[in-house]
C-alpha cells in the first residue's frame, strides 16, 4: 500500500533554517538475507565454539545457537524498518525456484573487526560452490527488484563469537550441512534479538545457479 501523500508534497519540501536542521536518527534496524543451520547442526557448531573457547582461552561467550547464520546479502541499516524494501526483498526471494544444496565448513579463522571485536568464524576450503552460486542468484533477483546490493566478492563464513584477540587459522572436522531454506532477518542493532521477516524453502527442481 502506498503511503499517504500530503498536499503539494509539503513534507518533502519543508524548509529548514540554518542551525535548526532535523537531527539525524540513529540506525536501529538491520535487514539481511541469511542461511541458518538446522537445529542439530547449529547445536554442533555451538558445541565446537564452546570447546574452542576453553582450548584457546577465549574470553568472549559464543553466540547462541539460534543466532548462527551465514549472511547472504545485507540490505542496509535503518532508523525505521522500510516496508517498501521489505516488500521488494520478499518479492525477489519468492521468484527463486531452486533445490536444496550442501555446504561444508572445515576451518576456523579470525576476521578483521573493530578493535577488541574480532569475529571467530567457520569457513570452508571446498564445498561452497553451490552456496556461492545461490548468493549470486539471490543478488541478481534483488537487483532486478530495484534494490541495491553489494557486488563485492562473497566470502562465505559463519560467526561463532567475537573476541578481543585474533587466532591463527586451523582445520577442524568438517561440518556438512544441507541448506533447505533461506530467511530475511530483521536485526535490532545493539541487541541480541532477531525477527524473521520471511522464510523461503528450497524445493525447486531447477539447477543451482
Amino acid at each position: 500500500m502506498l503511503p499517504h501523500r500530503h498536499p503539494c508534497n509539503a513534507a518533502v519540501t519543508q524548509l529548514t533554517l540554518p542551525g535548526f536542521e532535523a537531527p539525524q536518527l540513529a540506525a536501529e534496524h538491520r535487514l539481511f538475507f541469511a542461511a541458518m543451520p538446522d537445529p542439530d547442526t547449529a547445536a554442533r557448531m555451538a558445541e565446537i565454539a564452546g570447546g574452542l573457547r576453553v582450548e584457546m582461552h577465549v574470553k568472549a561467550r559464543p553466540l547462541r545457537s539460534e543466532r548462527l547464520h551465514i549472511t547472504l546479502h545485507h540490505l542496509g541499516d535503518f532508523a525505521r524498518v522500510p516496508e517498501v524494501i521489505v516488500a521488494r526483498a520478499c518479492a525477489a526471494a519468492t521468484s527463486l525456484d531452486l533445490p536444496p544444496f550442501g555446504v561444508t565448513l572445515d576451518r576456523i579463522s579470525s576476521f578483521n573487526g573493530r578493535p577488541g571485536h574480532h569475529p571467530l568464524v567457520l569457513t570452508g576450503s571446498a564445498g561452497l560452490d553451490a552456496l556461492i552460486g545461490f548468493q549470486q542468484g539471490l543478488g541478481d533477483a534483488l537487483r532486478g527488484a530495484g534494490l541495491r546490493v553489494s557486488r563485492a566478492r562473497f566470502t562465505p563464513h559463519l560467526t561463532l563469537l567475537y573476541d578481543e584477540s585474533r587466532f591463527a587459522p586451523r582445520a577442524i572436522e568438517p561440518i556438512n550441512w544441507t541448506v533447505r531454506e533461506f530467511v530475511l532477518i530483521h536485526s535490532w542493532l545493539g541487541k541480541t534479538h532477531y525477527d524473521v521477516k520471511g522464510r523461503w524453502p528450497l524445493r525447486g527442481s531447477g539447477p543451482s545457479v
